[in-house]
């Protein structure tokens, strides 16, 4: 039998009993105990061509690789423009396809940046959901009229999705694809702005309202008149004071800069911003519509103008299994908060208005110290006696 180890390689074994018969030109290399094992030349030459065919496999794989790679090299200007040009088609029927197999409408581009989208989705969204049951949004903004949108409306209602899927839309309107709605006009944009969601930085020290301003700040110091503003929720991060004071403030900036202003859609849940309508001309209330039930409340998730007073956060907690008892001491709390929440929002109107006809320039600060009221009398401690009458 012809055997192989990795000590011997290959060699031929013959038992004990047949060993007179081994040819004479067979070269014993090891004896045991019942067999005597045997190389021949025509075996060693075998064991040579069988153990380096290997490397030879390999320098034979790189020769002709390097015939090739000269091959190719020698036509490298041909074969990158060929590779540039299919990049380009492939990129182009991609999204010819996606807007035949999802009905995308072709939309008209303008140099006044005007932004009207009619029937307007999510392309992703859209996906997600089963057939007919994402609902389509319209929205529309310019330079004009309706420039500063304030959307509001509870938690999981669709906010988020319209103030996306207006961005998603301009993208897709300027690089010339067609677009997931039923009509669309897309002002040229240079920069989208966006500010939406927010994590924390725990490497670098900054928190998730610190990460926030960060973001805020970088859109207000370059914002042009002919970028695009997304706002999601700025100031929830902090005291809710400081935050509505900071949204309010950043909204009345972006309406006043440069005396033109910025296309914004400003999602928040500050119910109190909507009176931002009452002094400045350009800014629009909407809200996304919900329906209250005896059981709840449904989502409607449809965009429609004029603000609301109610963020059904209660009602989307008890959604969420809130016990009844938390949801029940909720509204009470909820109740005497909201008494003195009108003649806050008074006061910043009227400080507004002072502050600009004062300066003539914008008004950052919700509250001037004018108008703030001064500090009430302190109550009579009755345990405390009166030095006078003592």
């Amino acid at each position: 039998k012809v055997r192989y180890n990795k000590v011997f390689g290959y060699f031929i074994e013959v038992p004990k009993s047949q060993a007179e018969k081994v040819p004479l030109h067979y070269v014993r290399k090891q004896t045991l105990v019942n067999a005597e094992r045997y190389v021949t030349e025509e075996l060693k030459a075998f064991e040579e061509k069988a153990l380096t065919a290997s490397e030879r496999r390999k320098a034979l794989e790189f020769e002709l690789f390097e015939a090739l790679r000269m091959k190719v090299a020698a036509g490298a200007g041909r074969i990158l423009s060929a590779a540039a040009h299919l990049a380009v088609l492939d990129v182009v029927f991609t999204l010819a396809e996606v807007a035949g197999r999802y009905d995308y409408s072709r939309p008209r581009v303008n140099t006044g940046g005007r932004i009207a989208i009619t029937g307007g989705r999510h392309p992703v969204v859209e996906r997600t959901l089963p057939a007919g049951r994402y609902v389509e949004n319209s929205v529309s903004l310019d330079m004009t009229d309706n420039q500063v949108l304030i959307i509001t409306g509870p938690n999981m209602s669709g906010k988020s999705t319209v103030l996306r899927q207006t961005a998603v839309t301009a993208i897709l309107a300027q690089m010339g694809s067609f677009v997931p709605a039923r009509d669309a006009e897309v002002g040229m944009l240079d920069r989208i702005f966006t500010r939406v969601g927010a994590l924390d930085n725990l490497a670098l020290g900054q928190s998730t309202f610190m990460v926030e301003m960060q973001e805020t700040a970088n859109i207000l110091n370059n914002v042009t008149e002919k970028s695009l503003v997304i706002l999601d929720e700025i100031g929830r991060g902090t005291s809710t004071f400081d935050g509505l004071s900071i949204a309010w403030a950043v909204a009345e900036f972006l309406h006043d800069v440069w005396d033109r202003g910025v296309k914004t859609l400003f999602a928040t849940h500050y119910h109190e911003l909507t009176d931002l309508a009452l002094s400045c001309p350009r800014v629009k209330n909407f809200h996304v519509t919900v329906k209250e039930t005896e059981g709840g409340i449904v989502f409607l998730r449809t965009l429609v103008p004029g603000g609301t007073n109610k963020s059904h956060g209660i009602a989307v907690a008890r959604l969420a299994g809130v016990p009844d008892t938390v949801v029940d001491r909720a509204r009470q709390i909820l109740s005497v908060i909201e008494e003195s929440e009108a003649d806050r929002v008074r006061r910043a109107i009227r400080s507004r208005k002072a502050g600009r006809k004062a300066r003539g320039g914008v008004q950052l600060t919700l509250f001037s110290p004018d108008a703030l009221p001064s500090e009430p009398p302190r109550p009579e401690n009755p345990r405390t006696p009166d030095p006078e009458a003592a």
